[in-house]
């Protein structure tokens, strides 16, 4: 069985950025392949990551949606649906990736994400590892996205709004009884002179142990505005330094 790894936070508070980097560590650390999945309808995990993704699981169901009526002789429907979302898994020597994205049109992203549910059984033992990126927000854990994930890092940023998010998403993880075994809490953006004694307050008021502290570091920020993948940041990025340390957390 894999190893689930699954985030959760406000958005703007860095999780993908996070994601991304955790992912690093672990190739770089050996434990591989990974599969990234990207669960946030406005996607951006590949882009961290530097992989180019052909297609998603919201486009791959409009396309078979299309062309249904057209089926090879000699394949069911199913079959031919199978096919379609395999074009959405971008392949790679260490990491796969996997991308919901988005239906066309209006209307609700419920079935999207229940193909990407359902997909990620059929897909998930060929997988040592997976990091799950949510979408920000609560509705993700209502809807069970990553089923029970081993892991729920809950990622803030030096900010009130961040960490009362990260309250509530403990609070929906406990009502809901999600079957994780760990939940820990990330606070990205820490500056240079270390944790506000007022935002550590309010972390322990989140009930979360604070797993890790990630610096605010403007090489980081630099490269997100370039397009440049965590590949690309040097191996002592103090950024890097400490989302390998906490992967260090993650292991069974």
């Amino acid at each position: 069985m894999p190893r689930v790894i699954a985030t959760a936070g406000k958005g703007g508070t860095g999780k993908t950025t996070t994601a991304a980097a955790i992912i690093r560590a672990l190739v770089e650390g050996g434990r591989r392949p990974v599969l990234a999945v990207d669960a946030d309808a406005n996607s951006n995990l590949s882009e961290a990551l530097g992989i180019e993704v052909p297609a998603t699981i919201g486009k791959s169901r409009e396309l078979f949606l299309r062309e249904q009526s057209s089926v090879p002789a000699g394949m069911t429907k199913e079959a031919y649906y199978e096919m379609h979302l395999s074009q959405a898994v971008a392949e790679s020597d260490d990491i796969d990736m996997l991308v919901m994205g988005r239906p066309e049109g209006s209307g609700c992203y419920c079935y999207a994400n229940n193909i990407l549910r359902s997909y990620l059984d059929r897909l998930q033992e060929n997988y040592p590892w997976i990091v799950v990126d949510n979408e920000a927000g609560l509705e993700h854990i209502s809807r069970k996205t990553t089923r029970n994930p081993d892991v729920f890092l809950v990622v803030s940023d030096h900010q009130r709004r961040g960490l009362e998010a990260a309250r509530r998403i403990k609070e929906l993880i406990e009502e809901l009884d999600v079957e994780t075994h760990d939940v820990g809490l990330v606070i990205n953006r820490v500056p240079a002179g270390g944790i506000d004694p007022a935002v550590e307050r309010l972390a322990t008021e989140t009930g979360l142990e604070i797993w890790a502290l990630l610096p605010d570091d403007p090489e980081v920020a630099r490269f997100d505005i370039e397009h440049r993948s965590v590949f690309e940041l040097p191996a002592d990025n103090p950024f890097v330094a400490a989302c390998r340390a906490l992967s260090g957390k993650l292991h069974a």
